[in-house]
């Protein structure tokens, strides 16, 4: 589910994040998932 803003309420990525993660590298997954973290208030 995404808020008003694109962004899962559950993992805290993007929806352009969301659709690009198959083909991201393993650190830029890494990076999506810190950043997605620091959205979550983590």
């Amino acid at each position: 589910m995404l808020d008003a803003d694109d962004i899962c309420l559950g993992c805290g990525r993007t929806l352009d994040e969301i659709a690009a993660w198959g083909t991201l590298t393993p650190a830029e997954q890494r990076a999506v998932a810190a950043e997605a973290e620091q959205r979550r208030g983590g």
